[in-house]
């Protein structure tokens, strides 16, 4: 439905969860890339998830910002870098499924990147049988930002060990091993933690991981551009010679226009007959990253200009202008208006151009979590209850099995009927009227249709408590060879028993003669082991 309204349209009564419904069941409808614009990487990250139970079998392409600040004198995490030049690198090359889900952020879009025909032709693609020059093909590496490693963890490492290569393509599940002979004779995924081999592959495409090229071209560009923008590089500036060198600094992806003669944005890389969906909080988000964008500009501009600098000091930060590197509002809702565009939001609005699904926020058990002398699942079953009578389907939606199976029993107990495990959304939608299903979709809150309601974990329990990372570990260290089965010596035996001793100074390793060794205890004839805990440096 939303799909066969022209230009831009807002979709109402949509709240969070529901909006990932649509979006799902909009992308079945229709053939080609549909776009989703987040706030922020939280309600992406949460987005993704929803999809993955909305539409099972759809593929799903995430589209990063930088996990930097702007103007920031480092790089964005290798990880991060590496997704987003990947799934660039596809919408370039048009290597897209039939049906395309992609969730980004404001950030994200904002943000300029390398034109389409650079990351279209950065890209190479090795078969088992073809003959590769290992030389270019490490030049290749370097020059698309993979970084040589002793062992391959993260995408983006890649190693070397004679006529083996081990390589981690941005966008690949696992890291790929190339077997080198007179030809490349095979190419086998293996699993990073243990290097064992996983499957046989036919081909592999190794496409960049940044979008800072650094061939002799890029090179030559960037040393013009950067004298044209700040003049001769006096002084040694360390961006400059690094570059120059054929070096990747850190933090060079903050100088990328000087790459390239004009800078693309991701809505150039979306064929025309996209559907971009919008967050209800995206253009406040834009909003707010634009003001930040403009803050980090001032203050490096005020920190360049400063006259006390010491020779302590940090080299001076040649910043860019904002609009060379990130959207202007104008040109924001510029691009936007070309586009056909729904923007979701959760409240009800009157228009032409408005599309009301019909949903609305669930119910949330606060006021009986705090009365005292009520069960707060007797009023959830209670709920659960009245929805079934009113002809709905009431899936509850848990983070985990095994919260699931507490929810599901707990429920139970107070008097809701039979309740049916699911996995995704198509098993809802074929099930029958008044049903009472359960399912894991991590959604912070429930909603209602006409037709389903969905009840979640954090609408009867409350928010769920983060628990805070362990600040110790434990280690039990062996106090005596009694514990040691079958050992070789007793020399060996006392050496461990020492060694326990010198790792673990404050405690007092039991002993079978004396009861000094544990205060207030009894002394044993069998020595027992002792659990050590301090705090990890």
């Amino acid at each position: 439905m939303i799909a066969r309204v022209q230009g831009t349209a807002t979709v109402c009564g949509a709240p969070e969860g529901l909006d990932a419904l649509v979006f799902a069941d909009t992308a079945r409808l229709r053939r080609g890339v549909n776009l989703f614009i987040a706030r922020d990487d939280s309600r992406a990250a949460a987005f993704v998830s929803e999809l993955q139970f909305f539409a099972p079998g759809l593929e799903i392409l995430r589209l990063p910002a930088w996990d930097c600040q702007p103007y920031d004198r480092i790089s964005p995490s290798p990880r991060v870098a590496a997704r987003r030049a990947a799934t660039l690198s596809r919408l370039a090359s048009g290597d897209l499924p039939e049906t395309c889900l992609i969730v980004t952020t404001v950030n994200a879009m904002a943000q300029r990147c390398p034109p389409q025909d650079v990351l279209a032709l950065a890209g190479i693609i090795a078969r088992p049988g073809n003959r590769v020059d290992v030389e270019m093909l490490k030049q290749h590496f370097t020059i698309n930002g993979y970084a040589r490693a002793a062992t391959v963890m993260e995408p983006g490492d890649y190693a070397v060990r004679g006529g083996v290569i081990d390589v981690y393509p941005p966008g690949s599940p696992e890291p790929v091993r190339l077997d080198f002979g007179d030809t490349l004779e095979s190419i086998r995924s293996f699993d990073p933690e243990t290097q064992r081999s996983l499957r046989q592959l036919t081909a592999i495409e190794f496409n960049p991981v940044s979008e800072v090229l650094l061939d002799e071209a890029s090179i030559s560009h960037f040393r013009a551009a950067f004298v044209r923008s700040f003049g001769a590089a006096k002084g040694g500036d360390p961006i400059y010679e690094a570059v120059s060198a054929g070096a990747r600094p850190a933090g060079v992806e903050h100088w990328l226009p000087l790459f390239h003669d004009k800078l693309a944005t991701p809505f150039d890389y979306l064929p025309e007959t996209a559907l971009i969906a919008i967050d209800h909080l995206a253009d406040d988000a834009f909003a707010e990253r634009a003001k930040q964008v403009t803050d980090y500009f001032d203050a490096r501009q005020e920190a360049s200009q400063s006259t006390h600098q010491s020779s302590l000091s940090a080299p001076t930060y040649r910043a860019l202008p904002p609009s060379q590197l990130y959207f202007a509002k104008a040109e924001w809702a510029k691009t936007l208006a070309g586009r056909s565009v729904r923007r979701f939001t959760a409240f009800a609005e009157d228009g032409p151009q408005t599309i009301d699904v019909g949903g609305k926020q669930g119910r949330i058990f606060a006021a009986e979590r705090a009365a005292e002398n009520t069960n707060v699942f007797d009023a959830a079953a209670r709920h659960v209850q009245a929805l079934v009578k009113a002809g709905k389907r009431v899936v509850l939606a848990s983070w985990s099995a095994g919260a699931s199976d507490r929810l599901a029993s707990v429920l139970t107990d107070h008097g809701v009927g039979k309740i049916i495990a699911v996995e995704h959304w198509d098993e809802v939608a074929k099930a029958p009227p008044k049903a009472i299903l359960r399912a894991i979709l991590p959604v912070e809150r429930g909603f209602e249709t006409e037709t389903i309601a969905i009840l979640s974990e954090q609408d009867i329990l409350g928010d769920r408590l983060a628990r805070p990372p362990c600040r110790c570990r434990t280690r039990r260290m062996i106090a005596s060879s009694w514990n040691i089965p079958a050992a070789p010596s007793s020399i060996f035996r006392s050496r461990i028993s020492n060694s326990c001793r010198a790792m673990a100074p404050t405690a007092t390793p039991p002993s079978s003669t004396s009861s000094a060794a544990l205060p207030g205890k009894r002394a044993s004839r069998r020595p027992k082991s002792v659990c050590v805990t301090w705090p990890m440096r």
